[in-house]
Formats: C-alpha cells, structure tokens, sequence
C-alpha cells in the first residue's frame, strides 16, 4: 500500500514538475524575444531617430541616400486591420448569435465544425484564394482605378481567416451565460430577438471582447497571406485599392536579402510592432476591466436599493 502511495506521490511530483517547467519555457521565449527585438533594434533606431525612423513616409534601404521611414506602413497595418476586424467581427457575431438560438439543433455542430476547418487552412492558401479570386474581382467590378491589389482585398483575406476565433468564442460566451437569463426575459414578455440581442449578449460582451482581442491579434501578425494580396509598395495609402505594404510583410519580403543597417531596420520594425500590439492588448485588458468594475458597481447598487 505505501508502495502504491509513494508511486502516486511520485507521479504527481513528476507532472507538477512538468507544468512548471512548461510554463517557465513560455516566460524564457517571450523574454528571449523580447530581448533580442529590443536590444537589436532600439539602437538602430536611436541611431537614425526616432522621428526619422516612425514618422518618416519614404522606405528605401538600397538607395545610395538610405531613408528607412515606416510611417506609411504602420497606417497601412492600421487601416488592414481595422477594416478586417470591421469585415470579420460583423459577420462572425451575427454567425455566433445564429448558431446560439436561431439555427436548428442539428445543424449548429456541422457548421461550427465547418467553420472551425477554416483555423487550420494555411495561410498561403487563403492567399492563393485571395489573389486568384478576390483581386481579380475588385480590379474587374469594384474598383475604380482598375487595381485589385490593396487594402481591400487584404482585409477581405484576413476577414475571412479570424472568423474561425470570432465565431467560436463568440459563441462560447453566449453559451456560457446562465439559460435563466434567456428564459426570465421571454417571461416577461420580451421577443426571441430582443433577449438575444439585448439580454444574453450584454451578459456576454467580456468573452466577445476577448474574442475580438484575440482577432485582431491575428490581424496584425498575418504575413503571408497579405503579401500575396496587398501589392507591396512602401507608399503611404492613400485608397483601398492602391498597392501598399504592411509591417510585417514589409519585414518578410526583405529579411532574406537585406543586411547591415537595412537588416536592422527591419528588426527594429518588429520593435515598433511589438511595442505596438502590446499597447492594444494592454489598452481592451483596462477596457475589460473597467467594464467588469462598473457591473459590479451597479450590481451592488441594485443589491442596495433592494434592501433599501
């Protein structure tokens, strides 16, 4: 019996170990990273300015008169973004909200199964998707310079590739919210659509809002598929159907053939994107945080009144 005993302790101990050193492994690559992001490429930007190298509109590394500017791609990332999570958080709400309480039972796994596939797509798939089929339409019907390549059609791709992490935690939320919520508010007299929308998704909002964190996390970091379909040109945008470059497909397309200070100014790209990406997530933590605090304030204030 002891045997047994000092086995299962032994185990436990082994596993314990395990996730520990899990865990510190996760630490040591965000640190390593992070150490190598800042101490390569904060002093290439120090050396060149910080004015020069974030505010400056002109990229051109090769030039005889190097100019190493990325205001023009950091507003590209920015309007990419923000027009795919628009696409993206849109489409997969109102699937989340379908799949919850107005499709039929038996159909809600298939399409949550189809959908989850699209996670697993490969990007440089939905590339070859968006170039062979998007950007020919836009060029052909939508646009009216008679250029497809853009930040339309790259918000469409991206659109299309963060609806799998909308749709699901969307949904996950929703599902998690007690069914009494649902069930008191038809009581009451409310519609199937007014509980939806106005009951069970404000009851729901910190998971979507996780959900849209974790979106445009995925918007911003996506590389391939976005060079494939955005063009590549290091101007400054000025339409959705003008060739541009991102940050990260700015990095990608010249981390294989730059070197020296060209090479470190992509590096300090990464700097600029990390710092960046940190600051999101940073700001929807406080966001979701001060929203949480104020439910609770006015819950405690209904509690009170109550009593009162």
């Amino acid at each position: 019996m002891k045997s047994l005993y000092g086995y299962i302790n032994a185990r436990e101990k082994v596993m314990k170990g395990v996730f520990i050193g899990s865990a510190l492994f996760s630490v040591f690559a965000l640190l390593s990273i992070t150490v190598f992001l800042f101490w390569s490429g904060v002093p290439f930007i120090a050396k060149i300015g910080v004015g020069d190298f974030i505010f400056g509109t002109k990229w051109a590394p090769l030039a005889d008169s190097p100019s190493y500017g990325i205001l023009s791609m950091i507003v590209t990332t920015l309007y990419v973004t923000a027009l795919s999570v628009i696409l993206g958080v849109g489409i997969g709400l109102f699937t989340a909200i379908c799949l919850y309480k107005f499709c039929p039972k038996k159909l809600v796994s298939p399409i949550r199964q189809m959908i989850n596939l699209l996670a697993g797509i490969p990007s440089v798939i939905f590339g070859l998707f968006g170039m062979t089929l998007i950007v020919p339409f836009i060029r052909d019907y939508v646009s009216p310079t008679g250029v497809g390549y853009g930040i339309l059609s790259a918000s469409i791709v991206l659109a299309i590739m963060i609806l799998p992490t909308i749709v699901s935690v969307s949904l996950d939320a929703m599902v998690s919210v007690p069914n009494t919520y649902f069930e008191g508010a038809l009581a009451l007299g409310a519609t199937k659509e007014q509980t939806t929308f106005k009951v069970m998704l404000p009851a729901a909002k910190s998971g979507i809002l996780a959900g849209v964190v974790l979106a445009i996390g995925r918007a911003i970091g996506e590389t391939m598929a976005v060079i494939m379909v955005i063009g590549g040109s290091p101007e400054m945008p000025n339409s959705i159907f003008q060739s541009v470059r991102t940050m990260t497909a700015n990095i990608a397309m010249g981390a294989t053939e730059l070197s020296g200070d060209a090479l470190s100014a992509l590096i300090a790209t990464g700097v600029v994107l990390f710092v960046f990406t940190l600051l999101l997530n940073v700001s929807f933590s406080a966001l979701k945080n001060n929203s949480v605090k104020k439910d609770r304030k006015k819950n405690k204030e209904k509690r009170y009144a109550k009593n009162k």
